[in-house]
């Protein structure tokens, strides 16, 4: 089968046909002989009258007997009745094999503008949900931007009603100790009134010349000078009590009242913010592996090469140096802190009572049940069941700016979240679980010390 060019190709000049015109061979090629416009002259010998018989449909040239058969060699040439005028047809078969091509190169066409309006379709889908999870963040920004904003304001309000009665708790001790002080002031000064009269007399009569006046003004103001006879013991008495017992105010009680009021608006703020800061996370002795040192106050561990000859029971950890928590969390919200030492190895985290005690999947990080912090050999990490993703935005002072790490479990959204505690506080790596046990914290020190500070 021949190409398009070659059945679209003139025998004659070779050339692709682009725009017939209404020619008849008569016309185009003249001889000096007169000419019958009627006749039809050979396309191929041109001086050839064709008679009335067939010429090739795919390019309508007129052949003679000659030339017929050379031309008809091709099978792609279709013979029919013979024309008068080359041009007025339309090409009918160029035009269907054209026709045709194009269909085909539409057909191609609209398969590409069919994955084109998917890949669009796709586009758009995405972009809404972009715009929709970025309409998500916002409302969320803003809802917590209005949630913390009315908790300071409730704090600050808290912190200025405590602060209120705490002056008017100052004011009042003021003015009870200030009272037996001024009473005592007055009474003293009343005293210091009248000894002023007395000496004032005394000088009087020592200035007199007259002896007889001087002896009998004596008897008449006996009891003035018996009062001033008796010398300092009495002031000196009476100089112990100007000050009343308890005249002082009580500095202790004011510390209890700004204590307790603290306390009250933290307990508020942990209520308002839905967050349980844990204090009471102990250490579990009876977890602890031989070869670490539980502080007697059960809140810091260390590791020892020294074993601590501990009795062995089963919730004992054979392999790994490391203990947990003696309380458990099974609901709400739960934040700890803890300081870490700026040496060694350590792991911080949690996991289920469930952990074997004994062999290498039995420490934290290491199996399906724990999840941890972890940090050595200058790398910092977060470890789950023996897959340890990097945390590659920290550096260091060893492994973290800071000593200090803050915990935030959040048992029914399945969160587990581990914070630097340097300034600003910066978010190192969220845990997503759903969560199907109690949970302890755990920890898992190697030449490190972890203390938990509350």
């Amino acid at each position: 089968m021949a190409s398009v060019r070659e059945e679209l190709t003139c025998p004659i000049c070779l050339s692709i046909y682009t725009d017939p015109v209404s020619l008849n061979t008569a016309e185009k090629f003249q001889t000096t002989e007169p000419v019958n416009e009627t006749e039809v002259f050979c396309t191929y010998c041109i001086h050839s009258p064709v008679p009335a018989t067939k010429s090739c449909l795919l390019c309508e040239a007129s052949l003679c007997d000659a030339h017929l058969i050379v031309h008809s060699k091709s099978e792609n040439h279709v013979l029919t009745e013979p024309t008068t005028s080359w041009g007025n047809r339309k090409y009918s078969i160029p035009k269907e094999l054209l026709n045709e091509a194009s269909e085909k190169k539409k057909e191609r066409l609209r398969d590409v503008l069919q994955k084109l309006t998917t890949k669009r379709e796709k586009t758009e889908k995405r972009v809404q949900s972009l715009q929709k999870h970025r309409r998500g963040v916002q409302e969320k920004a803003a809802g917590v931007t209005e949630r913390l904003t009315a908790l300071i304001r409730d704090i600050r309000k808290q912190l200025e009603d405590l602060e209120k009665r705490l002056l008017s708790d100052i004011t009042q001790q003021q003015e009870q100790v200030l009272l037996p002080i001024s009473e005592l002031i007055q009474q003293l000064e009343k005293e210091k009134d009248e000894l002023t009269r007395k000496m004032s007399h005394i000088e009087d009569l020592c200035n007199m010349t007259d002896p007889l006046t001087v002896l009998q003004e004596q008897e008449s103001h006996r009891d003035d000078f018996c009062g001033a006879e008796k010398g300092d013991n009495e002031v000196t008495q009476r100089g112990d009590k100007q000050v009343p017992a308890g005249g002082d105010l009580d500095e202790d009680l004011n510390s209890v009242t700004l204590y307790r009021g603290l306390v009250d608006i933290v307990t508020d703020v942990k209520r308002g913010i839905f967050m349980q800061v844990t204090s009471d996370i102990l250490l579990d002795i009876n977890t602890a592996n031989n070869n670490v040192i539980v502080s007697d106050d059960l809140k810091s561990v260390s590791f020892s090469r020294i074993n601590q000859k501990r009795p062995e029971i089963p919730e004992r950890f054979t392999f790994y140096s490391q203990v947990l928590s003696t309380r458990s969390f099974s609901s709400g919200r739960h934040y700890w802190e803890v300081q870490i030492s700026e040496s060694g190895v350590w792991r911080v985290g949690i996991c289920y009572p469930s952990i074997g005690r004994s062999g290498d999947e039995s420490g934290i990080g290491n199996n399906n049940k724990s999840w941890c912090l972890y940090s050595g050999n200058k790398h910092l990490s977060v470890t789950h069941n023996k897959i340890d993703t990097s945390l590659h935005h920290t550096s260091l002072h060893h492994y973290l700016s800071c000593d200090r790490v803050g915990i935030l479990l959040d048992y029914e959204a399945g969160r587990l979240t581990f914070y630097e505690l340097c300034d600003p506080i910066r978010h190192l790596y969220t845990f997503t679980v759903t969560f199907t046990e109690p949970l302890h914290a755990a920890f898992w020190v190697y030449g490190a010390c972890v203390r938990i500070l509350r």
